[in-house]
């Protein structure tokens, strides 16, 4: 892949710092495409890539609202600082709010704040993060929990993948830090085509998503999934599970589809 950049005029209203953020970017996404065949670049810099070529310094500082479901999202992220945001609408005159910041966890009914019991509020927490985490990717490969490795090639749709597999330390990782995560990364367009997770809570289970409808608002790219659950479980693991999407031993669960998606950038 060749990255042109045709006009200086791209970058006249463009502070120098984030002029040179930028022209790193760049360069980095084409250094990775020129040597992903070799496998020279480790898992972190093709995370790098992927978040760059997604939205890059955008996430940082901006607000992204969309709707899920039966609710309404936000996420706010300010250098570092971030509120996201549950609303469940009961009826015409309630709404729940569940926000998760860095420091906590608070429910209110309308301008309510009411008492979680400690038994719920993390069940609360680890629901609201889920979501905005899958919406958002593939930004939150870089939590600071994330650990992550290259596991090799894996060829799809006539597309050598980049496979990464993600895990969480238990420090920072959150309840669900045991959960096991692979992404297959396209090695020219740096997109998160693939992605499939292992889960504990619940009895646990094994998902494999497939990405469709991408889009791009407001320069940060967003994507819906197909969301697969192996037939039987019993000769499938989490390592095998694109063999047995290759093989069509996958069946449709359901469809993850954001919608409404709005994105407002802070430095604007």
């Amino acid at each position: 892949m060749i990255v042109q950049i045709d006009q200086l005029s791209l970058f006249e209203d463009i502070p120098i710092q984030l002029m040179k953020n930028r022209i790193v970017g760049f360069l980095l996404l084409t250094l990775i495409a020129a040597s992903c065949a070799e496998e020279t670049f480790t898992a972190q810099e093709i995370v790098d890539a992927a978040i760059e070529k997604a939205g890059g310094e955008r996430y940082q500082n901006s607000e992204i609202t969309f709707d899920f479901r039966d609710h309404s999202y936000s996420i706010k992220r300010d250098d570092g600082i971030f509120e996201m945001a549950r609303f469940t609408f009961v009826s015409i005159d309630s709404t729940i709010k569940d926000f998760v910041y860095n420091y906590g966890y608070k429910r209110y009914v309308n301008d309510s704040m009411i008492s979680v019991p400690d038994s719920m509020a993390p069940r609360y927490k680890a629901s609201v993060n889920s979501v905005i985490y899958f919406a958002c990717l593939p930004f939150g490969l870089n939590d600071h929990a994330a650990q992550k490795s290259l596991l090799g090639r894996k060829e799809i749709n006539g597309v050598s993948y980049c496979k990464i597999k993600v895990t969480f330390s238990e420090q920072g990782g959150g309840e669900d830090y045991q959960d096991q995560f692979l992404y297959w990364i396209h090695p020219d367009s740096f997109t998160v085509d693939f992605l499939a997770y292992e889960y504990f809570t619940d009895g646990g289970g094994l998902r494999f998503r497939e990405a469709f409808n991408p889009r791009v608002v407001n320069g940060i790219r967003f994507t819906d999934y197909i969301n697969y659950k192996p037939a039987s479980e019993s000769n499938t693991n989490l390592q095998n599970i694109d063999d047995q999407f290759l093989a069509g031993e996958l069946t449709e669960l359901s469809r993850i589809q954001t919608e409404n998606v709005s994105v407002s950038l802070l430095d604007e």
